[in-house]
């Protein structure tokens, strides 16, 4: 089975979760999604992903000098970002509901 398309769905509403809760850079989004169970995700695959959000209008983003002049690319949630959360997680619970009751049902 090839979970490609699912796994980007689900790591982009992840995504969304992570930003909605406190701005964020790249590699710091990296380290969160790995240390919240996915270890396999790779910065390949993140910032794609990020891009992808991006262009689509969900989120947005602003390059920032630190103090120690390390320039950074902060990731913000747009309002269409917070309704496709909303949207998502709405979305996630019925299904992970659903499917449970398949597979309970053997």
């Amino acid at each position: 089975m090839n979970n490609t398309q699912i796994l980007k769905g689900i790591l982009e509403g992840c995504i969304l979760s992570i930003i909605s809760k406190e701005v964020t850079y790249g590699y710091e989004l990296l380290i969160k999604l790995k240390d919240r169970g996915f270890s396999d995700m790779v910065e390949g695959t993140l910032y794609p992903l990020l891009l992808r959000l991006e262009k689509n209008g969900l989120i947005t983003s602003e390059k920032l000098r630190q103090d120690n002049g390390v320039t950074r690319k902060y990731f913000y949630l747009t309002e269409i970002g917070k309704k496709e959360l909303d949207y998502f997680k709405r979305y996630w619970n019925k299904l992970y509901v659903d499917v449970n009751k398949i597979l309970e049902e053997g």
